[in-house]
């Protein structure tokens, strides 16, 4: 039978902390081995094998002030095994997804994956209420944050 070698990483990157389990496993596939073998997906949208890329949010949208840029939101493309694609260069766009107050969504929208991972760096809401984010890529599986407030500048 072929020798496994297991590795758990955790990786972090900037101020969001995401949690990724990459399993490695090397000295499988060789005779007597019982790996069959294991699907993978594509970059960019399309598969050959597996199911198709998932998007995620790496960290939620937080709470900003109405006009103001909010932190960083990056979203990933999640492959069939559960990984990060990092083949996956696929434009990935943000828009609103709960928008009861009939708000705009400024900045730079759609964002060209690198590694699997967009990083939407300069994205404002221009009024105040409770809203969600919603990630899309042609291929890929639409992603929604979970809910987060813009509010008022207040004066004193």
């Amino acid at each position: 039978m072929g020798t496994g070698l297991m590795r758990l990483t955790r990786y972090t990157r900037s101020s969001l902390v995401r949690t990724l389990i990459l399993l490695v496993i090397s000295g499988c596939g060789g005779p007597g081995s019982g790996l069959i073998g294991i699907a993978t997906t594509g970059g960019g949208g399309g598969t050959t094998g597996g199911s198709a890329d998932v998007l995620s949010f790496f960290g939620q949208p937080s709470s900003a002030t109405a006009g103001q840029l909010m932190a960083p939101v990056e979203v990933g493309a999640i492959d069939s095994v559960s990984n990060l694609d990092t083949t996956f260069t696929g434009g990935i766009t943000i828009t609103l997804g709960s928008n009861p107050t009939g708000a705009a969504l400024s900045g730079t929208t759609t964002v060209r994956a690198a590694s699997g991972v967009a990083t939407f760096g300069n994205l404002t809401i221009d009024k105040p209420g409770t809203y969600t984010l919603q990630a899309s890529a042609s291929g890929a599986t639409n992603a929604t944050s979970s809910a987060f407030e813009i509010t008022t500048i207040t004066t004193p």
